[in-house]
């Protein structure tokens, strides 16, 4: 069941078809770019599990630093390879510009310099990413995640979002990860656009949490000679998305079974495929319900059960009502995690 697992290799496909296409010139990218190579002529390497960190608050619903330092010092015994900050688990939506900034200043500052801080950058307007995107390199973070503006979603076809991307590569001090979440967006990224950009110097990879693995596939072969790396944006398909080439995931339910998702990594990475397999369903439905049932609510009800700080969320995000909380229990316990 599990063979296209054999077909892995450092993360990639082997592939016996080449694609072929004419590479479109990408503007130059400014000399102080971070090249994170991991060897001549390559780009930054983002392969390996991160959490999307979750962003801790005060009673008066400030942002808690000190909350999230704790939440830092305990994920630092997981083999995670780095972190996303003001993520869409972040609540970044609803964080000021300057609490953005802040919040990654402090992770940067708390975590070990080997561990990749991966922050988001993206608003609506390419301007505003540009800005916010430079602002996040200052504070010391290793690549850029860009989600896809909008707002106004009826025009933002593959024209107008290659335009965007380019505009914010070309600017940007640091890599850039296109990040596609058409659950909150209600717009997917267009794989033509994805493929035109993996060329772009500045552009190392993709986040997908649409959760449609064919598509993924379909990104990975026509990406494969572009050093671009896709990274699974849920684990409750990561399994899935390791089989098809992606290279490793940034995972919400990270944030509170860590030490299992990374488990989950490597047994994909070593071809352990039925371990994986058993690892992957057990997984599947607490995923979900701190994911697209319950929302970021649940994600931090469950982080205090296991010991780290969730919290309330920032208005008008509601806590879970009394039965969802029951539900998100059901989940977690049927599968053998409380």
């Amino acid at each position: 069941m599990f063979v296209l697992g054999r077909l892995l290799s450092g993360g990639a496909c082997k592939r016996g078809v080449s694609l072929l296409r004419t590479r479109v010139a990408a503007p130059e990218v400014k000399t102080s770019v971070k090249r994170h190579s991991s060897g001549p002529g390559q780009r930054m390497d983002i392969r390996g599990i991160y959490p999307p960190i979750a962003t801790p608050f005060t009673q008066k619903e400030l942002v808690d630093y000190h909350k999230l330092e704790e939440n830092l010092n305990k994920y630092s015994k997981i083999p995670f390879r780095g972190f996303v900050v003001q993520g869409s688990n972040g609540e970044y939506a609803y964080l000021t510009s300057e609490e953005r900034v802040e919040v990654v200043r402090r992770v940067r500052q708390a975590v070990p310099k080997d561990k990749l801080v991966i922050a988001g950058s993206g608003c609506e307007s390419s301007m505003a990413t540009m800005q916010m995107s430079d602002q996040m390199a200052q504070a010391g973070v290793d690549a850029v995640l860009v989600v896809t503006p909008c707002f106004y979603r009826g025009r933002m076809d593959s024209r107008a979002l290659i335009h965007h991307y380019t505009q914010v590569a070309d600017a940007c001090p640091v890599p850039v990860i296109l990040y596609n979440v058409p659950g909150n967006t209600s717009l997917d990224l267009p794989v033509e656009a994805v493929v035109t950009l993996s060329q772009h110097p500045n552009i190392v990879g993709l986040k997908d949490s649409g959760g449609d693995i064919t598509r993924i596939a379909l990104i990975i072969h026509k990406t494969q000679n572009q050093d671009f790396q896709v990274l699974a944006g849920s684990a409750g398909f990561l399994l899935a998305a390791y089989s098809v080439g992606a290279v490793g995931g940034i995972c919400a339910l990270a944030n509170i079974l860590g030490q299992q998702v990374c488990q989950l990594e490597q047994l994909c990475v070593s071809g352990q495929w039925e371990k994986a397999k058993a690892l992957q369903c057990r997984l599947i439905e607490p995923n979900a319900a701190v994911t697209r049932k319950f929302g970021i609510a649940a994600l931090k009800q469950a982080m205090d059960w296991f010991g780290y700080h969730g919290g309330n969320c920032r208005s008008p995000l509601c806590p879970l009502t009394e039965s969802e909380t029951k539900q998100l229990q059901s989940d977690f316990t049927s599968n053998g995690w409380l």
